[in-house]
């Protein structure tokens, strides 16, 4: 793209240095024949230096209007750029919020449903006299309840993590991997110290993407080992690689939700075919213009 305006630039320029020198070249020979008094040396070197001049004017002229339509062509180019990423955002939201109505209708809510049919077991065994049944029947239901609790925490933990907005990526990250490390046996190795420069929008949708990618390995192992890196993708941009030793995963559907988050940031996302020893890494690349500050 950047080669074809460069080379019309030099040749523009080499053209209009032809056509300067083509003027001075027929003022010198027209002052050469008024000193040596031969006429028509004068009028040849004024007819030379007039054609040049008027060459060298409307090459001015075309070079300015083809400047002007690349200042056109750049403009309609960043605009339709602009409305690509403004459909993006909006398709990714509306996706976020399919996935939220979603886990709220076939987590909680029916959670809750079930609850509310336990309690109604619970009144009408209390009523019957049936004390023992009374007492497991709310025992389910309170357990029902802390669980559909749970559920809802870890999704405002997900909506927004605490420590991420008031401790920084880096803390956050290494408090996760504490946490599941901990309580699952695994060796989690981090390096995303590449991710202080970005964005804070960018810094959010990275983590999760770890969260999720971590969590996934979890269900598919554990691993023993894992290893997180944000930094400088080899082709430009950043990437976010998370490599585990966990048995590899053929069903490509479960990285859905982490090519959905990839796409919300331009991000593309590819998922390495687990080798002899098992294992799957997840790589996900974006465009620097999308995620730094």
């Amino acid at each position: 793209m950047t080669g074809r305006p460069t080379r019309r630039r030099t040749r523009a320029a080499s053209k209009s240095g032809a056509l300067v020198a083509g003027v001075v070249t027929g003022a010198v020979v027209g002052v050469l024949g008024l000193a040596l008094s031969a006429e028509w040396l004068a009028l040849i070197g004024l007819l030379v230096a007039v054609t040049a001049a008027g060459a060298l004017a409307a090459s001015l002229l075309v070079t300015e209007r083809e400047h002007d339509e690349r200042i056109e062509e750049e403009i309609e180019r960043l605009s339709a750029e602009h409305a690509r990423l403004s459909d993006q955002l909006i398709t990714a939201e509306q996706e976020e919020r399919r996935r939220l109505a979603l886990f709220l209708h076939d987590g909680p809510v029916q959670s809750m449903s079930g609850i509310a049919l336990m309690l109604d077991a619970v009144i009408a065994a209390v009523e019957g006299g049936r004390e023992e049944e009374a007492a497991r029947v709310l025992s389910t239901a309170l357990e029902k309840q802390r669980e559909t609790i749970r559920s809802l925490r870890d999704l405002s933990f997900q909506l927004e993590p605490v420590v991420l907005r008031d401790q920084g990526f880096g803390p956050a990250v290494r408090a996760l991997a504490e946490q599941l490390g901990m309580r699952n046996r695994i060796q989690i190795e981090l390096d995303v110290e590449g991710a202080d420069a970005l964005a804070e929008h960018a810094q959010v949708a990275i983590y999760q993407i770890i969260r999720e990618s971590l969590h996934q390995a979890i269900r598919r192992g554990p691993p023993t080992r894992v290893s997180v890196r944000v930094g400088e993708a080899p082709g430009g941009g950043v990437e976010t690689v998370i490599s585990d030793d966990a048995p590899g995963e053929r069903r490509r559907a479960s990285f859905d939700e982490i090519a959905e988050r990839a796409r919300s940031l331009s991000g593309r996302m590819t998922v390495e075919d687990p080798g002899a020893d098992g294992g799957t890494a997840v790589r996900v690349v974006f465009p620097s213009y999308r995620v730094r500050r």
